[in-house]
């Protein structure tokens, strides 16, 4: 009994003590904003120089280019002279847990998980939670939106895509249930033996690709049914990849695999198919364009799987994608990844700093992102009629050393751009300023 009522005290308090910490949602946008002068990165690739930015209920009105576009100042309530900052779209975080976990090592707080081997039901939107301490400090460096992603099993099942500024989880949808999550079976086991490197086929692969194309088979026979007599709701969840409504999102990385990826789609007809980490996507490039599909791009600040490897192998692979025509955006999986979703504009200076285009860098967690999750009709990119989500930054978002954002905006609202980390930033700052 007593110790039922400490888990109860320690549970309020904690409640009390996230909520001190967590800035409240913005109110919705009431009057309108006009940026000038910024320099703004798109996400698709291009820059205007010097920019008009103006941003009307909550949508971007207005991108061009100040210095030749006529404007009315007396339209707009608020100006802001944003003369040598830079404009983002917010950045978008594919394939994460951030809102699924908290505390790795606390089994209560990691909801990102369901027991079970094929489970498309299972639903990250009705588990994200928006009071997670760890989001303001995402959007601190500009991430704000992201895919709340599940794990394990075969089939792991259905993400969807949220913004970082709600009261709860049906405020923060922009696109649920987008897509079904399918890992594929590892082909191969590289081990030593008497010191010599052997690359073994796995025994039970075969088998797990047979038991993967069953169940798509029953998938895709349930999604004719027009009146089926009992709902499995295992089915019901799969439909959508027949009918093109939702995206499979495979997570396979060595060449095998993506070969056998490719010709499972076409083999199911499937309309889109995403490539989760795709490692060894570069020697698939080609078939890859011809079938229109996409790459997340694994980790970039990550070690060569192989001793072999080259050593710049993680941070080249974005370059080699572009080169190539591949579709592509970053994506951050790995230990510890939902506090890692902070570093996702840093991946993309390191892609800069080895040969990718910065702007198809920007483009790498902004616009290619918003194409590939399939809502860059809303959003990813500065322009009219979009969300207005975007960002201003005192100097390079993709560089630790000079990021530093003045002010960020979720669909018009104003958010702020307060965490634990600021707070004690702050708290120390006056702490060790004493006496000087």
């Amino acid at each position: 009994m007593k110790k039922n009522i400490l888990n109860f005290v320690l549970i309020v308090w904690c409640a009390v003590v996230q909520a001190q910490q967590i800035p409240t949602p913005a109110p919705v946008q009431s009057k309108t904003i006009l940026i000038l002068n910024a320099t703004a990165h798109i996400g698709d690739g291009t820059v205007i120089e010097n920019s008009a930015i103006s941003l009307v209920n909550g949508k971007i009105d207005l991108v061009a280019d100040a210095r030749v576009i006529r404007l009315d100042m007396t339209k707009f309530d608020t100006i802001i002279d944003a003369a040598g900052m830079h404009a983002y779209p917010g950045f978008i975080a594919p394939n994460t847990t951030l809102g699924l976990q908290e505390i790795e090592q606390v089994r209560p707080t990691r909801d990102y998980q369901e027991v079970g081997t094929y489970k498309p039901g299972m639903r990250t939107a009705i588990n994200y939670n928006t009071d997670s301490e760890i989001i303001p400090t995402v959007r601190y460096n500009g991430v704000l939106m992201s895919q709340p992603t599940p794990r394990g099993g075969t089939i792991s099942g259905t993400s969807c895509i949220v913004q970082h500024d709600a009261w709860n989880w049906e405020d923060a949808l922009i696109k649920a249930d987008d897509g079904v999550h399918l890992n594929w079976p590892q082909v191969f086991h590289k081990h030593y033996d008497k010191g010599k490197v052997a690359v073994e086929k796995i025994k039970s692969y075969d088998q797990q690709k047979r038991e993967i194309f069953a169940f798509f088979d029953e998938s895709k026979a349930y999604a004719t049914l027009k009146n089926p007599a009992v709902a499995e709701l295992r089915y019901e969840a799969m439909k959508g990849l027949f009918d093109g409504s939702k995206t499979l999102f495979v997570h396979a990385d060595d060449i095998k695999a993506l070969t056998e990826v490719i010709a499972f789609k076409r083999a199911y007809q499937l309309k889109h198919v995403v490539i989760v980490g795709g490692l060894d996507a570069p020697l698939v490039a080609k078939d890859l364009v011809d079938e229109g599909i996409a790459v997340m791009v694994a980790r970039v600040h990550s070690l060569p799987r192989f001793e072999e490897d080259a050593i710049d192998q993680p941070f080249t692979l974005a370059k080699q994608l572009y080169d190539a025509g591949v579709l592509f955006c970053l994506e951050n999986s790995g230990d510890q990844e939902h506090h890692g979703v902070r570093n996702l504009p840093f991946y993309a200076g390191t892609c800069v700093a080895y040969g990718l285009p910065y702007e198809q860098a920007v483009a790498a967690i902004s616009g290619n992102t918003a194409k590939i999750l399939r809502v860059d009709s809303t959003c990813g990119t500065l322009a009219a009629g979009k969300d207005a989500t975007l960002f201003l930054s005192r100097g390079d978002a993709l560089d630790m050393r000079t990021n530093g954002l003045v002010m960020a905006f979720i669909q018009g609202r104003q958010i702020e751009l307060t965490s634990k980390q600021t707070e004690l930033y702050e708290k120390f700052k006056k702490k060790y300023e004493q006496g000087k």
